[in-house]
C-alpha cells in the first residue's frame, strides 16, 4: 500500500482532520468519557481530562508515521469540536488490508454522523492508499455499528465466535467489508472530495 498518513477530508456536514492537543477538553466532554459510548469499545471511558490529553499526545506524536490514520469527526454547523473520531485500527500489508473503528459522542447518535465519516475515507484508502479490503467489526448486541458499516456499502460476512475483547468481556464479533473492485462499481452515497471517480482530487 501507498501510506500518506492523516490528511483532512470534508465531507457534507463534516470535517475530518488531524487531532491537535487543544481538542483534549472536547474530546472528554464530548466521548471519552462517556460510559454508554465506551460500553462495547476496548478501553474504558476516561476518569480524568489527563487521561484523555495523553492518548490525543499519543496519536499527534504518531501523526509522523505515515501508515498512521486517526482523524477527528468534526460537525461543521457546531464549530472546530470534535465529537468523535474514527481510525484504521489495524494493517495486514501482505493482504493491502484495512481495518476500521469508530466512536462518537452519544448526543450525536443516530444522525447518519459516523456513516458520513465512514463513507468519506473509504474513497482516499481504496484509491489513494491503495487498500484492496476494508474491514469492520462489531459485538452482535451492538448491531447500530452494523448498521453504520452496512449504509456504507460493507457486506456482512458472519460472525466470529468469541474472537473479540471489549468492556463486556470476550465477546463475538460480526465482520463486515468491502473490496476495492466493489467500491469502485459502487460510487457510495456520501462523497468527499476525494471521489469514487477521476483524478481523486475533486
Amino acid at each position: 500500500m501507498n501510506h500518506l498518513g492523516t490528511i483532512t477530508i470534508e465531507t457534507p456536514r463534516l470535517l475530518l482532520r488531524r487531532f491537535v492537543k487543544e481538542d483534549a477538553a472536547a474530546a472528554f466532554q464530548n466521548w471519552t468519557s462517556d460510559e454508554k459510548v465506551t460500553e462495547f469499545l476496548t478501553w474504558p471511558a476516561h476518569e480524568s481530562q489527563a487521561v484523555t490529553e495523553s492518548i490525543l499526545q499519543d496519536w499527534i506524536d504518531s501523526y509522523r508515521r505515515p501508515d498512521f490514520y486517526q482523524w477527528a469527526i468534526v460537525l461543521k454547523e457546531e464549530g472546530d469540536e470534535p465529537i468523535g473520531t474514527i481510525s484504521v485500527i489495524g494493517v495486514r500489508e501482505a493482504l493491502n488490508l484495512l481495518q476500521i473503528g469508530y466512536c462518537i459522542g452519544s448526543r450525536w447518535w443516530n444522525r447518519g454522523i459516523t456513516s458520513e465519516a465512514f463513507s468519506g475515507i473509504l474513497p482516499y484508502l481504496f484509491q489513494e492508499v491503495g487498500a484492496n479490503r476494508v474491514e469492520s467489526w462489531h459485538d452482535p448486541e451492538n448491531p447500530g455499528s452494523g448498521r453504520v458499516m452496512a449504509k456504507c456499502g460493507l457486506r456482512r460476512e458472519g460472525v466470529l465466535r468469541q474472537a473479540d475483547l471489549s468492556n463486556r468481556g470476550i465477546v463475538d464479533a460480526v465482520v463486515y467489508s468491502t473490496l476495492a473492485e466493489e467500491f469502485q462499481a459502487a460510487c457510495l452515497p456520501f462523497q468527499s472530495r476525494k471521489v469514487c471517480s477521476g483524478d481523486g482530487k475533486e
